[in-house]
């Protein structure tokens, strides 16, 4: 069962997709935002091209554990994926998911100009990689 991961933010929606065992999450690109309908036929696109079964999305909480605006806006999101996609969305836990991807990029030494283009999909990788971790699949 393929998983897609997806972490939204204002601007752009990073997203990895799980291999077909479940083990890995690999990055697989950003989608720039434009409006819901066209953001949700992108992802629609993409579970079709990869039979994915799941969603796992970004869950930003505060350091606290409250939900802010943003949180509030990713359960709104996570809600509308739902309607849309018929499929089961996970919120998860994305603290700090964006200062470790940054910080894998800075010391894979990848220049400022190219992070910029590819930490949301990065992001959304770990994110997804905590989420198959937690399951405990045998390798």
């Amino acid at each position: 069962m393929r998983i897609l991961g997806l972490d939204p933010g204002d601007r752009a929606i990073g997203v990895a997709v799980s291999d077909s065992f479940g083990w890995t999450a690999q990055a697989l690109e950003t989608i720039i935002r434009k409006d819901i309908k066209a953001d949700i036929e992108r992802i629609m696109e993409l579970i079709r091209e990869w039979e994915v079964e799941k969603i796992v999305m970004g869950f930003p909480k505060n350091m606290n554990s409250t939900i802010g605006p943003q949180g509030e806006k990713a359960v709104e999101f996570a809600k509308k994926l739902e309607e849309a996609t018929g499929l089961e969305v996970v919120l998860w836990d994305e603290r700090l998911s964006t200062v470790a991807a940054e910080k894998l990029l800075i010391e894979g030494e990848v220049r400022r100009n190219k992070r910029k283009k590819v930490i949301d999909k990065v992001a959304a990788s770990i994110i997804l990689q905590g989420y198959l971790d937690s399951l405990g699949n045998v390798r």
